[in-house]
């Protein structure tokens, strides 16, 4: 263990990510009596103090949620499953799916595109993705071959210029897709985001970790039913 967290064992560090997911941790951290003092949107730092002087959080990309936990310098965190896939998990106690950050992993094509004819059995499709691993098991599993092509912008852009035939991105209203005339042809998956924890930082700090582990679950389960 190293960083903020190898000092004592009742500092608890939690890696979150600016927006949405950000958004809708506060109402769990509050079920389990904690209650982040600073605002990311406004504040320039990057460490932000809670009520509890024992408990900080880091605000980092969402993609790199899983590596601050894995290498233990967070103690817990919250990440996508999207991101988790990409990750692959490794180090990683994922106790509790949130129920939070809703959303659909799908693929969309342009208006028009006939994407039945572009997936038969050994064809072969250009799939613009930040999501690869993904992509790359779906398609697998269809018997399509895929050249993939990693961006990390708007994925939107890539079949409009002849970039790529398909995306597979991230995708909950749909308006964005409409907006640039693509259609969402599959949906490979639901996505939600979920706790994470070292597993280290389980064993070391169960006494801090459990409560706030178990308010979680309780959070999220009556959201779920309400």
């Amino acid at each position: 263990m190293s960083g903020f967290n190898s000092d004592a064992n009742n500092q608890l560090i939690l890696a979150l990510s600016k927006g949405r997911i950000f958004e809708d941790t506060l109402p769990l951290l509050e079920a389990a009596g904690i209650t982040v003092t600073e605002n990311p949107e406004t504040s320039r730092k990057l460490i932000l103090a809670t009520n509890d002087p024992n408990v900080r959080v880091l605000i980092v990309r969402a993609t790199d949620v899983p590596t601050y936990v894995q290498h233990g310098a967070a103690d817990f965190g919250v990440a996508g499953k999207d991101v988790l896939i990409e990750h692959g998990g490794e180090g990683l106690y994922q106790p509790v799916d949130l129920q939070i950050a809703q959303c659909r992993m799908s693929v969309a094509v342009k208006s028009g595109f006939d994407y039945e004819a572009a997936v038969r059995q050994g064809a072969r499709l250009r799939v613009a993705t930040k999501f690869t691993q993904t992509a790359r098991e779906h398609f697998a599993a269809k018997g399509v071959h895929v050249d993939l092509i990693k961006l990390y912008g708007s994925m939107e852009l890539a079949p409009l210029v002849g970039l790529s035939d398909a995306i597979v991105d991230l995708v909950s209203t749909g308006s964005t897709l409409r907006a640039n005339n693509l259609v969402e042809v599959e949906e490979i998956m639901d996505i939600s985001s979920r706790l994470v924890v070292n597993q280290a930082a389980l064993k070391l700090k169960r006494a801090r970790l459990q409560p706030i582990i178990e308010a979680f679950e309780r959070a999220s389960k009556a959201r779920k039913q309400g």
